[in-house]
């Protein structure tokens, strides 16, 4: 690190308000902090979006001390950010034991139960976001969005294509693979699209792009913001997360007898994800703002149904193409950027894991816009809804752990106080500059 003039490294976590918080140290302690961690408060986890906090049962309060230590298999020269490294941290307690509120250490163990059952997770997460300008506005005016052009069009493309590049570059040298880079629906909107691999790093992967995508508009003088919604009334940012199955090598979303040619396996474990969707709200789309994003006829996943290449349904299941079997795989389209990735992704295999023991079989796939047919129930339309099905969730209290569990229905309490009462741009203003 110091031989490429790295002089600090960033040590990140993701609170469960979805906020990446972060301790850095000089290049020079980083052996140190290897073998002894870095202190860090436990009292972020029952951080609200807006750096309140509450309290619950087992977590929250001035007392107490963590010690993170940085993934070194991870640490990444930033490319965007001359002179500094990243690293993602798990949390331990003082004595060394695991935190039993640690997000990722969360999603690893969950990882670890589908090991145990004999499968190979693939995953990854797509990023949205919005562009707007700091250049020429006048205080208390609205930023502009950068890159008006329209909806997925080349013209877009050409006014943002410098800012765009550095964002391939940044990606590319910090060993990212991108699929695709593409603008989307609303102005000055894109997303990216990453190759998948294994569910801890998927969520890793998922922090570094958002921060480098942040970087990289910082240094082109624009702002990204990662919100579930930046205009109210318009098309918010979603957190697509693609999953996949395999098993010796074998993917097990196709070349089976069930729909679509899914094994038994893939069947039993989507149809257990579907079956917990409307708690796993609570952590993928985990505040008020969420659910102005969460609209029928955007693409959004606002229907509790699953679908063949279905873009309203919240799963959609993607057979790809026949000559490339490996391609297929299932999207959660529900989930938006305010969500903890480890917090998501380790409740989806939770759930997922629950249909396979289960032996459940999923319902009949949804053809068409539920919005207009109403041949799907909506998903929960608001956070308080969505909490309430996560409160009466036993499976996702067992995952968790009551601590963290307990942390989770508090912090979601808190933040629809935060907020009860705004009308949907005030909810949208609130967030704008916060993810």
């Amino acid at each position: 690190m110091t031989a490429r003039n790295i002089h600090g490294i960033a040590l990140t976590w993701v609170d469960n308000s979805g906020i990446t918080r972060v301790k850095t140290i000089p290049t020079a302690r980083l052996p140190h902090t290897a073998r002894w961690g870095a202190g860090a408060s436990p009292v972020f986890d029952v951080f609200l979006s807006d750096d309140s906090a509450v309290t619950s049962p087992h977590l929250g309060g001035p007392d107490g001390d963590l010690r993170i230590f940085p993934d070194l298999s991870l640490l990444t020269p930033l490319a965007a950010q001359p002179g500094w490294a990243w690293a993602p941290t798990d949390r331990y307690e003082q004595d060394g034991t695991p935190y039993t509120a640690c997000q990722r250490q969360f999603a690893r163990r969950m990882t670890a139960r589908a090991t145990a059952h004999g499968l190979h997770l693939r995953m990854g997460i797509e990023t949205e976001w919005t562009v707007t300008t700091r250049t020429g506005t006048a205080a208390g005016e609205e930023e502009p969005y950068a890159g008006p052009g329209p909806a997925y069009g080349m013209t877009r493309l050409v006014e943002l294509s410098d800012y765009l590049d550095d964002i391939l570059q940044a990606l590319a040298a910090q060993d990212i693979e991108v699929l695709q880079l593409h603008p989307e629906y609303a102005p000055g909107q894109f997303e990216v699209s990453t190759a998948a691999t294994d569910p801890v790093t998927a969520a890793d992967h998922t922090v570094l792009v958002r921060e480098t995508v942040r970087a990289v508009s910082a240094r082109h003088a624009l702002r990204a913001s990662f919100a579930p919604v930046t205009r109210a009334g318009t098309v918010g940012n979603g957190a697509h997360l693609h999953l996949s199955l395999w098993r010796d090598g074998v993917n097990l979303c196709r070349g089976g007898a069930g729909p679509q040619a899914m094994t038994t396996v893939c069947e039993s474990f989507l149809a257990g994800i579907l079956r917990e969707l409307p708690a796993l709200l609570a952590l993928g789309a985990p505040l008020p703002a969420s659910y102005l994003r969460l609209t029928p006829s955007r693409w959004a996943g606002a229907h509790h149904c699953w679908g063949v290449e279905n873009r309203e349904a919240a799963l959609r299941f993607i057979p790809g193409p026949p000559h490339d079997p490996d391609a297929a795989n299932a999207e959660i389209k529900c989930f938006d950027p305010a969500a903890n990735p480890y917090l998501v992704i380790g409740s989806v295999i939770a759930a997922g894991l629950a249909g396979l023991d289960d032996g459940l079989a999923l319902p009949a796939p949804v053809a068409g816009n539920p919005g207009t047919t109403g041949s799907a129930p909506r998903l929960p339309t608001s956070l308080p809804e969505a909490l309430g099905h996560f409160t009466r969730s036993a499976l996702l209290r067992d995952a968790l752990g009551t601590p963290l569990f307990e942390a989770l229905l508090a912090i979601r309490r808190g933040e629809h106080a935060l907020t009860e009462g705004k009308d949907p741009q005030a909810l949208a203003d609130a967030l704008r500059g916060r993810y």
